[in-house]
């Protein structure tokens, strides 16, 4: 049998580039080398692409960049070269592509649409989903439109928030009352997102968020439990086991997700297997809704006082690294993470038409 050419896009110019290096190296690591041929191609911080050709253990705290064995190198949308360029003038085919860019800059449509352009097959969902999942506000405008429940919302762009941020917040405020979570639109892994429980909270908020994009969603505070389903496949999706999350921190932060020993996953979520049954069904449901393929990660709240699923976002490009949800809810139900890569990887030239 003829091994795939397999391209592993990290990185990127994303405050989530150091996460990216980790779950780039959970991938390569337990990727199926009978059947694939790898190539690494890392994105520096500053935007510069390489073929990365050495150890993959130098992938974390970004220890790639100083090898000697990075070839400057880019993925071309001219569909007739189907792959890479480098620096040297050779020309590397690829047969599908794996982007692991958490975060703006690869998570949000942009590398879906090079690709798209260069009619490479790829994991995960196309430019348009990925973009419309990527920005809560219109992420939540189309949950709406399909009548998804979630919590209240709002958004306010940063120019009408400079015109008159009293006018914005005290709206805001009237509509959601506190506490309020406050997030950029527009960022990834809980990245800028604030709880408020005042209107000083809140401006400080609106700052922080305002730094990662410039567009802010505020939502009203739900008390729940925070659960995440794993979804695979492109037109009959399926679904993982359902898992949850206790924050070590107020709520889910970055720090509390990555850095915090003191967060723990439950596998399977500790509410009653027909809740559990109602998260997938509500997982999918939102998963065609706003057109995603190949893979995601729908996370939602269950309120403690009715239990009442509410969706919170949808992840494209979920966390692959070895404590990241979206391998483990695939493992509980029988899928090793060898094997799902495989399934990513036929969903891709499923829809590229491949096979």
């Amino acid at each position: 049998m003829n091994k795939l050419t397999v391209g592993i896009l990290f990185g990127g110019v994303s405050s989530e580039h150091d996460i990216s290096c980790v779950s780039a190296k959970s991938i390569i690591s337990n990727i199926d080398y009978n059947k694939y041929n790898v190539i690494i191609i890392g994105i520096t911080k500053q935007g510069k692409w390489f073929i990365y050709n050495d150890n993959v253990n130098l992938l974390p705290d970004d220890r790639w960049v100083t090898s000697r064995n990075i070839v400057p190198a880019f993925i071309s949308p001219d569909t007739a070269v189907h792959g890479l360029v480098t620096s040297r003038g050779e020309i590397i085919k690829l047969d599908v592509v794996f982007p692991v860019l958490h975060g703006k800059n690869g998570e949000d449509g942009t590398v879906q649409g090079l690709l798209q352009l260069a009619q490479i097959p790829f994991v995960g969902c196309d430019a348009t989903s990925s973009g419309v999942c990527m920005d809560k506000a219109v992420a939540n405008a189309v949950a709406d439109a399909f009548g998804i429940a979630q919590a209240k919302w709002c958004a306010i762009n940063l120019y009408d928030y400079r015109k008159d941020a009293d006018a914005c917040l005290e709206s805001a405020i009237q509509k959601l009352d506190f506490p309020i979570f406050v997030k950029p639109a527009n960022a990834g892994s809980s990245v800028g997102i604030s709880k408020a429980h005042n209107k000083d909270d809140l401006f400080r908020a609106m700052e922080i968020a305002f730094k990662e994009d410039k567009k802010v969603v505020l939502e009203e505070f739900i008390d729940g439990f925070e659960v995440e389903c794993a979804v695979l496949g492109n037109n009959e999706p399926v679904a993982g086991e359902v898992g949850q999350i206790v924050a070590a921190a107020e709520f889910y932060d970055y720090d509390a997700k990555y850095n915090n020993p003191q967060s723990q996953l439950h596998i399977p979520a500790e509410i009653s297997a027909e809740k559990r049954d109602e998260v997938k069904n509500q997982a999918l449901r939102a998963y065609k809704a706003l057109g995603c393929e190949g893979m995601a990660r729908v996370d939602f709240f269950v309120t403690k006082d009715d239990g009442r699923v509410l969706l919170n976002e949808i992840n494209t490009i979920p966390g692959q690294t070895d404590i990241s949800m979206y391998p483990k809810l695939f493992e509980a139900v029988g899928i090793s993470y060898k094997e799902l890569i495989d399934k990513l990887i036929s969903a891709a030239l499923q829809r590229g038409g491949r096979i």
